[in-house]
């Protein structure tokens, strides 16, 4: 018995593997070119609906796609109920995706596996090895699957689970909140709906218990980007609190139906398996048939119920523990948790930023300040930290240590100074003038600060998990942001020859955005820098290496 619920636990913890390497593979490869679809696909609330179920089918996660509209949202890009259409989409998205997932096709799978795995290990490109990612994901999604069912079939005839299963069929409120707690542990309602799923394909469960699992899965499923959100940007909280409210709204109602006994499950499939599956589907789809057109109340509901300013965080805070200095590694370790905390406050200010450009708002302003002094004050502490702390004996490889976490933090306190001071400068500059970008100005604009936001969010993700793949996705990121900038500054300059008076009014102060927010990126940049040296992926100099180039030739 031991044996065979250690086989089911590895089952779905490789589940769980198998969805986060997809949406890995998805983010990597083809993040820049999914958020500017997002957008494009944004101009009115069906297609936007339209872009987050493509985007959760791609990404295996209605999660990830909440968290992009929410930065939507948060940077002014997108409306909040605009954003919460793309998210209620996504959910639809993802819930076809798990009628895709349980489809047999176990004969393609060897293949599909010798595709992924040569396709990332002799790939070329970075792109191409990300696809090989996407595709070794896909094909261990059925594999895991698969492990569930054989562990599953065995279990069955054990009499303590047939109490169990025989206890939930006559308890299916508790069957329903369990499948929110188990969706929120997982964090994932795509792998919890395919667990439940699988359990009721094989007999673990009777179909009624696998329909109030997946209900509450549901439940489970909406608040965990709320979760996720509940200290970001007031937009972004309204969006998730949004789609709380309204998917759990809409679980109570199914979850009546259910009770009350008068829905014919038989009518969604002839197996409990595809039951479950097709109840997430008709679930999802309701929600997005019936509270799409009504998203603009639902925001209103929101904001009625959600406090105009989150409280203010605490500055006394620090990670900086003074009574570690007489211990190295864990000083160090401080001393990184202290760079986190550094990097997380300068996303909270460069995503709102860009709304000062699509107007003035002086108290989102004075938050933005307030946070870059909040950076100051720890880029100041932790220089004193690092300093006493290489009075005491430390090893080479520490005393490096201390040089790149006063670099990093270097790094850190200028990208938010170029944010806090530069950016805002040039925002206040034209409220002051009253001059506005052209349309085309302010979407290039946009999409680029959109670029260095989804740079900072990797950055965060570096100094997080000190993953060697990421650090050179993010070195590679500074010079494809140059190239970009490039293209930019040459797009605005036709829009000049063509004599738009927009883009003549306010030439001077799109340009130096557009070089500040490339110096931002650089600044980010730099934090993977120590990792990417490690690793023998960054040279010392990058004139040695062209100096050698041009000896060779």
């Amino acid at each position: 018995m031991i044996s065979l619920a250690a086989h089911l636990a590895a089952a779905v913890a490789l589940l769980l593997w198998s969805t986060r390497l997809i949406r890995t593979g998805v983010e990597r490869a083809f993040m820049p070119e999914l958020k500017s679809g997002l957008r494009t696909l944004s101009g009115n609330r069906l297609s936007a609906a339209a872009g987050g179920g493509i985007a959760a089918m791609l990404m295996q996660s209605a999660t990830a796609v909440a968290l992009i509209s929410a930065g939507f949202a948060a940077s002014g890009m997108l409306a909040p109920h605009t954003a919460l259409a793309l998210l209620f989409g996504a959910e639809l998205g993802s819930a076809l995706m798990t009628r895709v997932l349980i489809l047999p096709v176990e004969t393609v799978l060897p293949f599909a596996l010798l595709i992924g795995v040569t396709a990332f290990f002799k790939a070329q490109t970075r792109k191409t090895k990300q696809i090989g990612r996407i595709i070794i994901g896909l094909a261990l999604v059925f594999i895991s699957l698969g492990m569930i069912r054989e562990a599953t079939a065995p279990i069955g005839d054990n009499a303590i689970i047939q109490s169990i299963a025989a206890y939930f069929r006559e308890d299916l409120l508790s069957a329903y909140l369990l499948g929110a707690a188990l969706t929120w542990a997982m964090h994932s309602s795509l792998a919890a709906v395919l667990t439940f799923a699988t359990f009721a394909a094989t007999g673990l469960i009777a179909a009624p218990v696998a329909a109030a699992l997946v209900i509450g899965a549901n439940l489970g499923g909406a608040a965990i980007p709320f979760a996720l959100l509940w200290s970001a940007e007031r937009p972004a909280r309204l969006i998730a609190l949004g789609n709380l409210v309204a998917r759990g709204a809409m679980t109570l109602i199914f979850l009546g139906v259910l009770l009350s006994g008068t829905f014919d499950l038989t009518l969604l499939g002839a197996s409990s398996g595809q039951q479950a599956v097709a109840l997430h589907i008709l679930l999802n789809a309701t929600l997005l048939l019936l509270c799409l057109p009504l998203v603009g109340p639902i925001i209103r509901l929101a904001q009625a119920t959600l406090p105009r300013h989150a409280a203010s965080d605490s500055t006394s805070l620090s990670a900086l523990d003074p009574d570690a200095l007489d211990h190295p590694p864990l000083a160090l370790a401080c001393a990184q948790r202290e760079l986190l905390r550094m990097s997380e406050t300068v996303q909270a200010i460069l995503i709102p930023v860009m709304q000062l450009f699509r107007g003035w708002d002086p108290e989102q302003a004075r938050v933005i300040e307030r946070r870059e002094d909040e950076v100051d004050r720890m880029h100041f502490e932790t220089k004193i930290y690092v300093s006493r702390l290489r009075e005491t004996r430390l090893q080479p490889a520490q005393e490096k240590k201390t040089l790149e976490i006063v670099a990093m933090a270097n790094s850190l306190e200028e990208a938010a100074d170029r944010i806090a001071v530069n950016l805002v400068a040039l925002a206040r500059k034209m409220s002051d003038e009253a001059i506005t970008f052209s349309d085309e100005g302010l979407a290039d604009i946009a999409d680029f600060h959109d670029q260095i936001v989804t740079n900072g969010q990797l950055a965060l993700s570096v100094l997080t998990t000190g993953d060697a793949e990421a650090a050179r996705q993010l070195v590679a990121e500074k010079d494809r942001i140059r190239i970009e900038e490039q293209k930019l500054q040459e797009r605005h300059l036709k829009r000049l020859q063509r004599g738009a008076i927009a883009s003549i009014e306010t030439t001077n102060i799109h340009q130096e955005t557009l070089r500040v927010l490339k110096q931002i990126n650089a600044a980010l940049t730099y934090v993977a820098y120590p990792i990417a040296e490690e690793t023998g992926d960054l040279l010392e100099s990058r004139l040695a290496r062209k100096r050698s180039i041009g000896g060779s030739a």
